[in-house]
């Protein structure tokens, strides 16, 4: 899998410590910045470039990070076809594949440390979109976007 991954200044060191973690997972890495953490950066540029890579079909799946997550994922939930979920814990990781079919993950540096972002990471990707019931929902959130709900 194509996974994009971006950050902030506050995400940089967790990003570039996931990377390996992905690789090891079989996955193919795409940074699209910041390629640093020693000067402060506007996360939405980041997290952006990340969720038009998705919702281009350059990645499959994405990864921003900052330091809460909560703009990180406001960021790219911005761009049509993004389902970002904030996922600082394994549950809900777990649930955002299973029930909402996330397609970008969304960490916060400041609150998930690097092992636990690490077992996230390994939760979200190992976890498959369960279907059903659910397919119904992610048609609603499509005509939110579209302005027809």
């Amino acid at each position: 899998m194509r996974v994009a991954i971006g950050s902030d200044h506050a995400g940089y060191a967790l990003k570039e410590a996931l990377k390996p973690t992905l690789v090891e997972l079989g996955h193919e890495v795409i940074d699209l910045g910041t390629d640093s953490g020693e000067v402060s950066v506007d996360y939405p540029i980041f997290c952006v470039k990340v969720g038009r890579a998705v919702a281009d079909g350059d990645a499959d799946r994405g990864i921003v990070i900052g330091g809460s997550g909560n703009g990180e994922q406001m960021s790219a939930n911005k761009v049509p076809g993004v389902r970002a979920a904030l996922c600082n814990d394994l549950y809900t990781a777990r649930y955002a594949r299973l029930h909402n079919d996330a397609n970008v993950l969304s960490l916060g540096a400041r609150v998930a440390a690097e092992g636990l972002a690490q077992e996230i990471v390994g939760v979200f990707f190992a976890t498959e979109f369960e279907g059903g019931r659910h397919v119904r929902r992610l048609e609603e959130l499509t005509e939110i976007e579209r302005g027809e709900l």
